[in-house]
């Protein structure tokens, strides 16, 4: 009879089945991960036996041999370098055995891992060195009679680049599966995309373009299709993770079942994978799961989407999803934004007690300001990672031009979205000279349109300015500046228009204290454009605390105007000027409704419980 090859297996239409993780039996077995796993080819061979017939059992057309860390590298940690080549030949003869004695055809992978260090120039290890080392390995896999060979879990590109060429040099025929892994962002750990993996792979000469371990299916099936648009008639392996691990009373468990590993082994056949298995958590039950899904379809019946399909396409698209601003404002919703200043040192107790009590209370996005007046304070973003992550609202970056080149500006952006902080405030900031510095730089490469122009168009379309390519898109929510009280009102208008076209989703203004420069304004801007004013406008409001701060403001803060009824009626507040002050700022948001798109609370004196109360009051 003739003996199936790889070739015919992975072209029978319907996907082979891999094995699923070795070392998660090992472990259950009581092997700790402390040990070398691949020396129990020599020293307790009934176990892997065990393991590997379990799987065939289950349906696996294709077992790994037990030699993921048979490498000199990894072995030499425990000590066994000099038994290297006894124990893959070793692990290709016990897997031949179990094939054998099952009466199935199902051939053996040479399973290759990584060699466990770093390659030049991210290590001292020479590329030269490296194939040498993955060079003894395969070729004893080779001589041992693996039927292909299954270069997995490789982080790095220059590492998979000399395993493949290491198994090139030694043969040009056997069939050679070149899989790599991703962190949660779907990025290699050296920040190398899916569509880039797969070309490169394909350079370096391997048949079958794979990914293993990373995440649980829902993440590779995602990587598998940005892999497969990059090269549409390219053979895919797949196997993941029964999904992230978790740790519980010292032990690692992987939540995602078998019946879930069922459900996506048709999804992997629609996404057009040639080969599905499992990697870490992954057991017979998962694989059995698999193959029964695989034999209950018909290859007619896979077309379109499953519902688990298009759950991926939708967290696919999560990273350029709209922000929930951006969201709630295309919805309509009047939204409540409130200014919060970093701390002036490490302490962020307080400020996150304040974030959290916002939250609370209603408010939709915390902005936090950059140096504000330009004073000293904790980096902003760092601000806005914290409040996402702990008080669990979102928020937006202030970020002023001033004091930034170039490539600073992008550096920093870049860091933003990094941390999911993807609405930002561009304004030009407070001049150095006024602040805590007066002789720092103050110099500057953009305008806020300037800058504006740079994330829409620019970081929002996958480019830097010099239009080169940044990896994929960001997908920044940008807001700028309105002075609603500037002097020259019809510069200022073109100055508005210029960030519009430049791509501002919103606008926040400075303090008002009535809807007349609001409703003036937009008058003006339909007059001069000859169209209503296009994006949402939060408008400012700093509630006064008395009758003495509304004097500072109207007195000593350019642009801020305080109609005469005001200044009268918080100075017959007396001491119950904050309360007062609450009041005037409710009452100003009631008019405000049917006229902006809500409101940019700026609590004086750090009194957010005053933010808050307005913002419940408001609600109602």
């Amino acid at each position: 009879m003739t003996k199936l090859t790889f070739s015919d297996l992975i072209s029978s239409g319907k996907p082979a089945l891999s094995d699923g993780a070795m070392g998660t039996l090992l472990h259950e077995r009581g092997i700790g991960f402390n040990k070398c796993f691949d020396e129990l080819n020599l020293t307790n061979p009934s176990l892997v036996a065990e393991i590997h017939h379990a799987y065939i059992e289950a349906g696996s057309q294709i077992i790994l041999t037990n030699t993921f860390g048979a490498n000199r590298f990894k072995l030499e940690r425990h000590g066994m370098a000099a038994e290297l080549k006894e124990i893959n030949t070793a692990a290709v003869e016990l897997a031949r055995r179990v094939v054998l004695a099952s009466f199935k055809d199902v051939l053996i992978g040479g399973d290759v891992g990584p060699l466990g260090i770093r390659l030049a120039p991210f290590g001292r290890v020479q590329p030269e060195d490296a194939r040498r080392i993955f060079r003894q390995q395969i070729e004893t896999l080779l001589e041992a009679g693996a039927d292909l060979l299954v270069i997995e879990t490789m982080s790095d590109l220059y590492e998979i680049r000399e395993a493949i060429f290491a198994a090139r040099d030694l043969s040009a025929d056997i069939p050679v599966v070149a899989s790599m892994t991703f962190t949660r962002d779907d990025r290699t750990l050296l920040g190398d995309s899916p569509r880039k993996v797969v070309r490169a792979l394909r350079d370096y000469g391997a048949d079958v373009f794979g990914v293993n371990c990373s995440g649980g299916p829902n993440q590779l099936l995602r990587i598998l299709k940005e892999m497969r648009s990059a090269m549409p008639d390219g053979k895919f392996w797949i196997k993941p993770n029964a999904g992230w691990p978790e740790q519980m009373g010292g032990r690692i468990f992987y939540p995602a079942s078998a019946d879930y590993f069922g459900d996506y082994a048709l999804s992997f056949w629609r996404a057009g994978a040639s080969v599905i298995g499992g990697c870490c958590g992954t057991t017979p039950a998962h694989i059995a799961a698999m193959r029964q899904a695989l034999e209950s379809a018909k290859p007619s019946e896979m077309n379109g989407f499953s519902a688990v399909e298009e759950a991926v396409e939708e967290e696919a698209g999560e990273a350029l999803k709209p922000t929930l601003l951006a969201q709630k404002l295309a919805k309509g919703k009047f939204v409540f934004a409130v200014e919060m200043d970093p701390p002036r040192g490490l302490s962020t107790h307080k400020l996150m007690a304040g974030a959290s009590l916002l939250a609370e209370a209603g408010a939709d996005v915390i902005d936090v300001a950059d140096s504000p007046m330009a004073r000293m304070r904790m980096s902003p973003w760092a601000v806005c990672s914290l409040v996402q992550k702990k008080a669990k609202i979102e928020t937006v970056l202030h970020f002023p031009t001033r004091g930034r080149n170039l490539l600073r500006v992008q550096g920093d952006l870049l860091a933003a979205h990094a941390l999911d902080v993807r609405n930002v405030f561009v304004i030009m900031g407070d001049p150095t000279a006024i602040g805590d510095y007066p002789d720092a730089m103050d110099n500057y490469d953009l305008a806020p349109s300037g800058l504006i122009k740079l994330i829409k168009q620019g970081f929002n379309a996958g480019v830097d300015h010099a239009g080169s390519d940044i990896g994929q898109p960001t997908s920044f929510f940008v807001g700028a500046a309105l002075n609603l009280t500037a002097p020259d009102i019809q510069r200022e208008i073109k100055i508005v228009g210029k960030k519009i076209e430049a791509g501002a989703d919103f606008l926040l203004t400075q303090p008002i204290y009535s809807t007349a420069p609001l409703v003036q304004f937009l008058s003006l801007y339909q007059e001069a454009a000859g169209e209503k004013f296009p994006v949402p406008i939060l408008a400012g409001i700093l509630p006064l605390a008395s009758s003495r701060h509304a004097a500072f403001l109207q007195q000593e803060v350019p642009g801020i105007d305080i109609p005469p009824e005001i200044h009268t009626s918080m100075q017959q507040a007396g001491d119950q000027g904050a309360k007062e002050g609450i009041r005037l700022a409710i009452e100003l948001i009631g008019q405000l409704k049917s006229i902006a798109q809500g409101v940019y609370l700026m609590p004086a004196f750090g009194r957010f419980d005053y933010a808050a109360e307005i913002i419940e009051t408001a609600l109602k």
